[in-house]
């Protein structure tokens, strides 16, 4: 029966019944520090950028993520923009968007439209074709688009991306401080569970405070 107990921990070992401990430089990295809006739970971050290939094909990934969302868990998107505003357009369709009320319902078709039908999301008047065409108001968009609400929320873009460290997408933070990647654990596929373990261990340490 011992023999039998051993084999069966040891098949379960190397099958990854057990799960492996976090290790830091390969599974995450350390950054400052960040306020973040959660309060009571622990909010998950997401880098993103529309034009981004990458960030298209690990939408389905964490989309599948989220509607699993731990409860003690908060889940939000920041379109990232570097120096230079090249993304700042995607930032502003992303933040109109949500000051109409469509991420949820359009963001993956947004980005199928990019990636599929090669839609161009720095013009504003294409978007809006586009958007037209998808049931939402042309002027409503229109004026969330010009507003000075959406401007704000991408300068703010703009300062998260730096003060997140951000250097490519997609990027997920954990907690404020815990940055993981595909580029870092070598998959869109491995990353659930990283984050996950991530939210554990951010949840055992604020428990301690």
């Amino acid at each position: 029966m011992m023999k039998l107990a051993l084999s069966c921990l040891l098949l379960a070992l190397l099958s990854g019944g057990a799960s492996a401990e976090l290790r830091e430089g390969k599974d995450y990295v350390l950054i400052p520090q960040q306020q973040t809006d959660a309060r009571d739970r622990i909010e998950v971050t997401e880098f993103f950028w529309y034009g981004c290939p990458h960030c298209y094909d690990f939408e389905p990934v964490i989309s599948k993520w989220v509607a699993k969302l731990p409860k003690n868990a908060l889940f939000r998107r920041i379109p990232a923009i570097f120096p230079g505003g090249r993304w700042a357009p995607a930032a502003k369709l992303y933040y109109a968007l949500e000051a109409v009320g469509e991420t949820e319902r359009l963001h993956r078709q947004v980005f199928d439209a990019i990636h599929l039908e090669r839609m161009n999301y720095i013009s504003e008047a294409d978007v809006t074709d586009w958007l037209e065409k998808k049931g939402v108001d042309r002027k409503k968009f229109s004026e969330a688009y010009n507003s000075f609400a959406v401007k704000a929320k991408v300068e703010r873009s703009l300062q998260l991306t730096e003060a997140y460290r951000v250097s490519s997408v997609p990027m997920m933070v954990i907690a404020g401080k815990y940055q993981t990647s595909n580029t870092l654990v070598g998959s869109y596929e491995a990353l659930p569970a990283i984050m996950d373990e991530l939210i554990v261990k951010a949840s055992a340490e604020q428990g301690k405070k």
